[in-house]
């Protein structure tokens, strides 16, 4: 059985309250959706927002490695579960770039919210620099080797690539490119999950309605990790509706 789509939107460090609006009008544009969908807020908003959601899921957008301690500022994977997530995404190209993350740190990460009953969402992707080197193939597959824990399922992980270079710039990989990496990370899969085949793909780098669908039709695409184009129900609403379609 082929695995259940999912449209997942990354909000990043934007919203308040009053965002929560955005979150009533996604539900109301897809009160029984198709597909998965998942909204990542701040943790801020995760118990506010968990009370209007309907069938939407939650997620967190980093966890700390360990369950608890002196660890000023940072948030684990059992409190994020407590506020009402059931995902979290790690190993985002702003956390490998803005906090110095490593494989090691991610998987480490990985583990923690396997631990916590979370799903993670493991982000790899190249910089542009990596591109036009040639090496996008190598650096996807030593990111997946380094960044998945022991012990990952289709269950409790999901895969996401990010050209790093397509993030927020309205530039997006050719459909071949995409194709490309998720081939090679579902082959790759396959050697470290028993259950690769399982595991979902998502393609993420400004994905927006004019192109979701498009992108939903490459192979081994399901389904997306949307940024800017999440934060507005106006938006995402047909980006889910193109996945459901898919």
């Amino acid at each position: 059985m082929a695995p259940r789509k999912l449209a997942a939107g990354n909000w990043k460090m934007n919203g308040d309250l009053a965002a929560l609006a955005q979150i009533d009008a996604l539900v109301a544009a897809h009160p029984a959706p198709g597909c998965e969908v998942l909204v990542c807020p701040p943790a801020v908003l995760l118990h506010p927002m968990k009370a209007r959601a309907g069938q939407i899921a939650l997620g967190g957008q980093d966890c700390h490695a360990k369950a608890s301690g002196a660890h000023t500022g940072d948030i684990s994977a059992a409190q994020l579960k407590d506020a009402g997530a059931s995902y979290v995404i790690l190993g985002h190209s702003e956390r490998r770039a803005d906090h110095g993350e490593t494989d090691a740190v991610v998987a480490a990460k990985v583990a923690a919210a396997h631990a916590a009953g979370l799903t993670a969402i493991i982000c790899v992707g190249e910089t542009e620099a990596q591109r036009d080197g040639g090496d996008t193939l190598a650096v996807i597959a030593a990111q997946l080797d380094g960044s998945i824990p022991d012990g990952a399922t289709a269950a409790n992980i999901v895969v996401a690539y990010e050209p790093v270079w397509a993030i927020g710039t309205g530039r997006t990989p050719t459909n071949d490119q995409i194709a490309e990496v998720h081939a090679l990370m579902r082959e790759r899969l396959a050697g470290k999950v028993g259950d690769a085949a399982g595991v979902r793909l998502l393609y993420g780098g400004s994905v927006k309605p004019g192109n979701a669908a498009e992108i939903f039709a490459i192979p081994h695409v399901d389904g997306a990790l949307v940024g800017g184009a999440s934060l507005k129900a106006a938006d995402f609403a047909p980006i889910i509706a193109a996945l459901e379609a898919a």
